[in-house]
Formats: structure tokens, sequence, C-alpha cells
């Protein structure tokens, strides 16, 4: 039987590890709408009503996802920077199925956002347009992937514990876009139908840790963990702003506060011991 290689119509392509033009191109476009997001929704969360696609309350939420916007955003710069195709794979799939959950429950809430405003109108162009070119970006490019097999990896136990972190992230984020009405009863801060749909999109870019755990190489690594710091430090600066708004009397507080403040301290060790440049040895240092 010929290999599927062999089929006729199916170009040959080298695995060269690159990250294609056109994928440096969509990382290019989709920067700056991430950048003023954030501004937007972290800087001035109270100005939701004016300036953003929606309005968004209490300011917790909005400096959530303006959290996820900035970490977002380092993950685009880091594609247009990246050398190799594998440092920024995983994080692909995950920006898809956020994007797409945003469009959908874009669909679903219609009634809640400022149509015709300039920043709803962006922010539907993009959340129903980004998934198709993220997803078409993915396919093109994973075509170029490299498989090293002498590359310095995590150790499987812990990849295993990132991935079971992501998983636990991507599966609370699809429950929440499910069952929103369940997930306002318990949640710490006021939650709507729509929020709670897109704070659970949020919780499933989580799936990015999963799909790590299947090519842990160390320079795949560094980025999800940099994109993770990005997003639970500011959300923990958020918690701080807006302190007034979370009720401690809830449960969930402290279970996310404690999440939070382990997964920051797993990632930090996991630099320390694996990602920090060292040093060679005094007796390989080269003496002068």
């Amino acid at each position: 039987m010929p290999d599927a290689s062999d089929r006729p119509g199916r170009a040959d392509v080298a695995p060269d590890d690159q990250v294609l033009g056109p994928t440096r191109l969509l990382a290019a476009v989709i920067i700056p709408f991430l950048l003023v997001a954030f501004v937007l929704l972290h800087l001035f969360p109270g100005d939701t009503d004016d300036h953003f696609a929606w309005t968004i309350e209490p300011t917790m939420t909005a400096m959530v996802l303006g959290a996820v916007y900035l970490g977002g955003a380092w993950f685009f710069v880091s594609v247009l920077r990246a050398r190799a195709w594998h440092t920024v794979r995983a994080g692909f799939p995950a920006v898809a199925v956020f994007a797409s959950l945003l469009g959908v429950a874009t669909i679903i809430h219609w009634d809640r956002f400022h149509s015709g405003h300039i920043s709803f109108v962006t922010w539907a162009t993009l959340y129903f347009t980004t998934p198709f070119l993220v997803v078409a970006a993915f396919v093109w490019n994973d075509r170029r992937r490299s498989r090293d097999g002498a590359a310095d990896r995590l150790p499987a136990a812990t990849a295993g514990a990132i991935a079971a972190v992501g998983a636990v992230l991507a599966v609370t984020g699809v429950v929440m876009f499910l069952f929103p009405d369940q997930a306002i009863d318990v949640w710490p801060w006021t939650l709507t139908p729509l929020t709670a749909r897109v704070m659970g999109a949020c919780f499933t870019l989580g799936l990015a840790g999963v799909l790590l755990a299947a090519d842990a190489r160390l320079d795949a690594v560094r980025l999800t963990l940099e994109v993770a710091a990005i997003m639970f430090v500011l959300i923990a600066v958020a918690g701080v702003r807006a302190g007034d708004e979370i009720d401690t009397g809830e449960a969930l507080a402290w279970v996310l506060g404690i999440a939070m403040v382990v997964v920051l301290a797993g990632g930090a060790a996991v630099w320390v011991r694996y990602l920090r440049p060292r040093e060679p040895p005094r007796n390989e240092q080269r003496r002068f």
C-alpha cells in the first residue's frame, strides 16, 4: 500500500520548523487589537459603557479579560520573533477555541452588545474571522513541524503536572460556557450569562498546557510559562484593585486565590530548575 505522502496532489514539505510568513503576518495584525483591549479593560475598567463592545460589570471581569489580552499579545509577539514553529505551536489551538467561544457568545447574547459602535464592529469582525484564520495558520504551518528527539524536554512528571493544570482549567471553562447560570451561583463576584461564558472562554486557554505536554521541549515551555505568568499576575493585581467586588465568603474565592498562587509558584520552580541560564562549571570556564 502506498504511503500517504505518495498520494497524488500532496506536496512534500521539509520539516524545517519554520514559522511561515503568513503566520507572522496574522500575529502582527492581531497584536494591536489585543494591546488596545488590554488598555481599555485593565487600565480603564470602569469605562466600558463608553469605549468597549459591551458594558462589563463589575470591573473585576473587565480586568480579568484585559489580563488575558495582554498575555495573548505577548504570545503573538513571540510568534513574530520565533525561530522555530514548535516553540509557539501549542498556543494556536487554544487561541482558536477561545476565539470561537467568544464568537458563539456574541451570537447568543447579541442584544447585550453596543451594536453599531466601532468597538463592537471590531469585536465582531475579529471573533467571526480569527478562529478560521488561526486554524488555517496552524494547519498550514504544522506541516513544517520538526520533532527533535534530541532536544531537552521537561521530565514526564513535570509535563504531566502542567497538562493536568491545563486540563482542569479547560474543563472548567467548558462547564462555565455551557452552564453559565450554575457558574453565576458559585462565582465570587457578580457575573451575567454573557460574562460567565466569557470567563469560561478565558479558562479554556489552559488547553495550551495540555498540548504542550505531548512535546515538552524546554524552549516551548518557556513561552507557556511567560504567558501564564503575565495573565495570573495581572489577575492578582485586579483582585487587589477590585477587592470590594469579591465576596470572600464564597469558598470559590479562596480556591481560585490559592490555585493561582500554587500555579505561579510551580511555574517559578520549573523556570528556576529547567529554564534559568546557568554558568558552566568552573573547570569548564576558559581561563585567561
